[in-house]
């Protein structure tokens, strides 16, 4: 028996040998290289390729990074080899990791410009639920995998003997001339990167994953010098080209039809347009929004510019500008100088005001808003009701109730821009006192993110409509010109209980669809006086002011949106994509009915000079707005 036993343990240790030389080997580097190789297949898989195929170009753009990482690594000394091997492959996961999660929830890649967004940290973090999947462990399963060997001691990292100075000599020359060449291909990659500075999916098709850092980090060390525009007057230059292109395709001719009169922009959060006239189990989800939007002018195509942000938002409405990356308009660019709504109006004699139920220090508000033109800013702690907090905001029914006493004091004409909070991710409604004010059966979706989202957008609604009465109460509500729009998506562009929504209502729906679903938001204008009507040409966030100046009759300065009246009938996005009334533009055409892709070539001559107007339109703009941000032209 205890030969028996003698003769099983020498099996084993001759086992744990063969492992342990393997661990320690070039072979364990490849390993990981390989691993790696398969966990960035598997980011391309769950984001830029979610229903195509990964292109050739970045699957061997993608080897020859490994190549380099791989060769560079087996460069080393033993031990250093094999730590700093894991602790490299740790790190890549992790950045592929939380750029899969941020693709899911705002359809984009991180940048090193947004570290300084990690003071935001609380609110990243309640976005958590939405974005996190089991499948995701497969990023670091393999790296628990050899920490638990080697803590368990099952693995033991050894010196090898050292090697002649001519063996060293040789295998780092190899190693160096293996990685140089991969380094030269690499540099191709990174190079075409660089040619699309606004559409972060095609830099990682053209650049990968990989050259997409190394041209961000590059990209924000020379943001200035990589902007087009350097002077006011050579922006102004290809701005008034622009801008007299968009005036040749005419507008309504409503200039000055509320000059005088009261103007309240509403924005809600998270408000898709999905929602409107659509109910569960026999009640409507959103019955005030409905009624405000079937009375007046509903435009059932306004799309969102920013990065799924509020403050994005809220910058793209007031200055007719694109955003920064995630956030950083507000948090780096807010010193600028724009010709921003508050400043036009102020200087036309409107009282002006910001209103929002939270802290001026959340996305930097109190200095942005503290900069502006703006004769009564009302934040959190200017409101004296704030017994009821959801998810840590004032209620949007104790905003509302107090705005409108503030509104009441105002001396007339005002424009007031207020932002509700109530509906914002994670949706639960945590702090909400009276549950009965959510009237909706979300059925099979209770407590289901999707079932969170419909109550919070039911309650959302409910408020509204507290909002609606209160204004008529008061009697703010006739002859006030009301906006009111979602700042941006509430949901994921193919979050599952939402497309099984969609598609009950829907069997026919295509990918197009949930892409253009993912960026409309709700949308209506009250004008005293106009009778209700539906708009379905594309508008956005960017037409806003511009909308608003012409309605009054004053100049809008410096805009890149248009009046949401005009006959423009495209609108562009700040990652390269343009939506008109019947294609969707998103790297190639497509037919927004079929969802089919259009064969450019088989166009007619005068539609295709249409589409390419189209598209250098949107890089014009990109460039103008960025140019603008980066090197406060306005100023």
């Amino acid at each position: 028996m205890n030969k028996l036993k003698a003769l099983i343990n020498i099996a084993k240790d001759r086992e744990n040998n063969k492992i342990n030389k393997f661990f320690n080997s070039i072979g364990f580097i490849i390993l990981l290289g390989v691993l790696l190789f398969i966990k960035t297949i598997f980011f391309y898989k769950n984001t830029i390729a979610n229903t195509d195929s990964i292109e050739l170009q970045t699957i061997f753009g993608t080897i020859f990074f490994i190549v380099v990482y791989v060769c560079i690594i087996c460069t080393l000394p033993n031990k250093s080899r094999i730590i700093i091997g894991i602790i490299s492959t740790l790190v890549i996961s992790l950045l592929l990791f939380m750029d899969n999660i941020y693709y899911i929830f705002s359809n984009n890649v991180l940048s090193v410009a947004q570290i300084t967004n990690l003071q935001y940290g609380e609110e990243i973090a309640d976005t958590l639920p939405t974005v996190l999947e089991g499948k995701q462990i497969l990023y670091f399963i393999d790296i628990i995998f050899f920490v638990i060997l080697i803590i368990s001691k099952f693995l033991v990292i050894v010196s090898k003997p050292k090697k002649t100075k001519k063996e060293r000599i040789k295998k780092i020359l190899t190693g160096i001339s293996i990685a140089l060449i991969g380094c030269i291909l690499s540099i191709g990659y990174v190079q075409n990167g660089k040619q699309k500075s606004y559409n972060k999916d095609l830099q990682i098709k053209e650049a990968t994953i990989y050259g997409y850092h190394i041209y961000d980090i590059e990209n924000v060390l020379n943001t200035k010098k990589n902007t087009k525009y350097k002077t006011k007057d050579k922006m102004l230059e290809d701005y008034t080209i622009l801008k007299e292109e968009y005036n040749k395709e005419g507008s309504e001719n409503l200039k000055g039809v509320i000059n005088g009169k009261n103007i309240i922009i509403l924005q809600l959060e998270s408000v898709q347009e999905f929602l409107l006239n659509q109910s569960i189990n026999g009640k409507e989800i959103t019955p005030n929004l409905n009624g405000f939007m079937n009375e007046n002018i509903e435009f059932t195509n306004m799309f969102m510019q920013s990065y799924s942000t509020t403050a994005d938002c809220e910058h793209s409405s007031i200055t007719s500008l694109y955003p920064m990356e995630n956030g950083m308009s507000y948090s780096k660019y807010y010193t600028n100088t724009y010709d921003d709504l508050f400043k036009i109006f102020h200087k036309n004699n409107y009282h002006t005001s910001y209103m929002h139920g939270n802290y001026p220090y959340f996305w930097n508000r109190g200095n942005v808003y503290g900069r502006m033109e703006i004769d009564e800013l009302s934040l959190k702690e200017q409101f004296e009701d704030l017994s009821e907090n959801i998810n840590g905001d004032l209620s949007d029914e104790l905003l509302y109730l107090q705005a409108v006493d503030k509104l009441k004091t105002y001396n007339e004409p005002f424009i007031s821009y207020i932002v509700s909070a109530s509906s914002h991710t994670p949706f639960t409604l945590e702090g909400l006192q009276d549950k009965s004010k959510i009237s909706i059966d979300v059925g099979k979706y209770k407590n289901t993110y999707f079932g969170n989202y419909l109550e919070a957008m039911n309650y959302a609604d409910y408020a509204f409509g507290v909002f609606i009465n209160k204004l008529k109460e008061e009697g703010l509500y006739n002859d006030t010109t009301i906006l009111v729009f979602g700042d941006h998506n509430g949901l994921t562009m193919y979050q599952d209980e939402m497309v099984e929504f969609l598609k009950e209502r829907d069997p026919n729906i295509n990918d197009v669809d949930l892409k253009l679903n993912y960026i409309r938001v709700a949308c209506g204008i009250k004008i005293p006086g106009m009778q209700k009507q539906k708009i379905y040409k594309p508008v956005s966030k960017l037409d806003i002011k511009p909308t608003l100046t012409n309605l009054v009759g004053i100049d809008d300065g410096i805009s890149l949106g248009t009046n949401m009246f005009a006959l423009k009938q495209f609108v562009c996005l700040n990652n390269e994509r343009i939506v008109t009334d019947k294609y969707y533009y998103d790297e190639q055409w497509y037919d927004i009915n079929t969802g089919e892709t259009i064969i450019f070539d088989m166009l007619e001559d005068s539609e295709k000079q249409e589409l390419n107007t189209y598209y250098n339109s949107m890089k014009t703009e990109l460039d103008i707005s960025e140019s603008i941000s980066v090197n406060n032209l306005l100023k």
